[in-house]
C-alpha cells in the first residue's frame, strides 16, 4: 500500500490564552489555507522562537488552538535554539524542552512543549481497514527518489479525522530530496 509523504515544517501550537498574549486581547488566529488533515489550517499570524543560543523568526502558527502549547522543529533547528527537543509524536510534551515565544504584543515561556515530531502516518479508518493495519502500529515506508531510503520507526495513527498522509520534518525530508507529491510504500514489519 502506499501513502502521499509530506514535509512539515517547523510549526506553533497555541491556546487561546496565548494566542491573546502574544496578538493582543481578543486576537484570533487568521485562516490563509486549508492543511492536509480535516480541520486544521495555517494562519497568518507568526511568532519568534527565542532559544538560549538563537533565535527564529517568522515561525508558522497551525490553527485551530488547542488546549496545550506546543512547538514542533527539527533536531537542527533544536541545536541552532540551543534546546532540548525529544522525538514525540504531536500532543506528548510532558517533560520536553522549554522556550520563549514572541509575539507582536508580548512573549510566553513555555516550561515544556517543544518537541521533534516522530515521522508517522495519518489515516482512517477506511484505509486501516484495507490495509489490516492498527492504530499505533510501527511500519516502515520505503520512499524512491534520487535518495532512495526505507524510513522505520514510523507509527501509524488511525481516526475518522484524519486524511491518508505520512509527516516527515525538515530534516527527514531534505535528507532524501523529498519530491512534492512523494508516495511512500508502507511495509509491514
Amino acid at each position: 500500500m502506499k501513502v502521499l509523504v509530506e514535509m512539515s515544517a517547523r510549526h506553533v501550537h497555541l491556546t487561546e490564552e496565548a494566542v491573546e498574549t502574544l496578538f493582543g486581547k481578543g486576537a484570533k488566529l487568521t485562516f490563509v489555507r486549508e492543511l492536509s488533515q480535516p480541520g486544521q489550517f495555517l494562519s497568518e499570524e507568526r511568532v519568534d522562537l527565542i532559544g538560549p543560543k538563537k533565535s527564529l523568526t517568522h515561525v508558522s502558527i497551525l490553527g485551530p488552538t488547542r488546549p496545550e502549547n506546543q512547538v514542533e522543529i527539527s533536531l537542527t533547528d533544536a541545536r541552532t535554539l540551543g534546546v532540548e527537543a525529544p522525538i514525540r509524536m504531536s500532543g506528548d510534551v510532558k517533560g520536553s524542552g522549554a522556550i520563549t515565544i514572541k509575539g507582536p504584543c508580548g512573549e510566553i515561556a513555555i516550561e515544556e512543549g517543544v518537541i521533534a515530531a516522530q515521522r508517522h502516518i495519518h489515516m482512517t479508518p477506511e484505509t486501516a481497514e484495507k490495509g489490516g493495519f492498527t492504530d499505533g502500529q510501527i511500519v516502515s515506508v520505503k520512499v524512491e527518489g534520487p535518495r532512495e531510503v526505507t524510513f522505520g520507526e514510523t507509527v501509524l495513527r488511525v481516526s475518522p479525522k484524519f486524511a491518508d498522509a505520512m509527516h516527515i520534518d525538515t530534516d527527514e525530508a531534505n535528507a532524501v530530496c523529498l519530491p512534492r507529491n512523494a508516495m511512500g510504500e508502507i511495509i509491514v514489519k
